[in-house]
């Protein structure tokens, strides 16, 4: 069952990746909710799936500590920081790596 939980953890975990970095960065990306999303849909799509795969990953090694309060802690921290620099660089195309011409 362990490993199960595992393989799960590394789904959700690889799946929030792209999705948060995406929306961190400014960018549009396809989520379930539409395609594209805009960037701030992405960063809590990204946190969704990290929280998931937190709860997973805890789950399987059973972990003896209230997990909603870490986890709003880390998810709090995630969409502060995401929602900060969606806002910043969305329409910053320097910051962005392109060319402004």
């Amino acid at each position: 069952m362990s490993y199960i939980l595992f393989f799960l953890f590394g789904i959700f975990a690889a799946n929030g990746m792209p999705h948060f970095v995406k929306g961190m960065t400014g960018e549009k990306h396809m989520t379930p909710f539409g395609k594209p999303s805009s960037a701030q849909v992405n960063v809590i799509w990204g946190i969704v799936n990290f929280y998931i795969a937190f709860w997973l990953i805890t789950w399987a090694v059973g972990y003896e500590y209230n997990l909603l309060p870490a986890s709003l802690s880390v998810a709090g921290g995630m969409l502060a920081i995401g929602s900060v620099c969606t806002k910043l660089w969305s329409d910053d195309d320097q910051a962005r790596g392109r060319e402004i011409r």
